[in-house]
């Protein structure tokens, strides 16, 4: 009976070392598991962050978004501006007689229309008011903005008579521009804002000597 039972004791034992054992094994196990799960949930959770904040950023202040008064001015005043040149292009259509003055006046629409709507997008982006369309020309007193008489003078004449006015008006009126545009590019903050203003120099002080060719013939 009592070698019997010394097995069993001894059995007993062992059997419940190798039980204590797994157990510690398994906690080991679980204790690493977890950490090793939270290490990688951490550190898939700062990646996360990583990505969140890539995610945050677009919602976030543009860096185009910093400007200043001048900003400002310029597109505001740089809008109507543009649209009295479009307003001036049109009546090129229907009063023009040379194809040289229709192909410009195409050209000015088909460049300054574009920068209108840019001008505007970046007005609402800067809780700015965008000016009204179709404004009074009297309200305006931006460089190169023809007056009522002068609009009238345009709207008046046609075939010759109206190609010799539009050059001479519409270069009076690229210039009003690009002395605007000067301006923006030495006192602006906002690098979208100088960049257009960079552009309007170089291509309106190029259709100015275009034109002055055109008037010289």
């Amino acid at each position: 009976m009592t070698s019997f039972r010394r097995p069993t004791r001894h059995l007993a034992r062992r059997t419940a070392t190798a039980v204590a054992v797994a157990g510690t094994a398994l906690a080991l196990a679980a204790c690493g598991g977890n950490g090793e799960s939270s290490t990688a949930r951490s550190g898939h959770s700062g990646h996360g962050n990583g990505s969140s904040s890539s995610s945050v950023s677009p919602s976030a202040p543009a860096p185009d978004a910093a400007h200043n008064a001048a900003d400002v001015a310029f597109a505001q005043g740089m809008i109507p501006h543009h649209r009295q040149a479009i307003e001036m292009a049109d009546l090129a259509t229907t009063r023009g007689s040379a194809a040289e003055v229709m192909t410009l006046a195409a050209e000015i629409k088909k460049a300054q229309d574009p920068e209108i709507q840019a001008l505007s997008g970046w007005l609402k982006g800067w809780g700015e008011q965008v000016p009204a369309d179709g404004a009074d020309h009297s309200e305006h007193t931006m460089s190169g903005m023809m007056g009522e008489d002068d609009m009238s003078t345009l709207e008046d004449a046609s075939g010759a008579a109206f190609d010799t006015a539009f050059l001479k008006l519409m270069v009076k009126h690229h210039e009003g521009a690009v002395t605007m545009a000067r301006t923006e590019q030495s006192q602006g903050a906002n690098q979208a804002a100088k960049d257009m203003a960079g552009r309007i120099v170089t291509s309106q002080s190029a259709e100015i000597t275009r034109m002055k060719g055109l008037l010289d013939r």
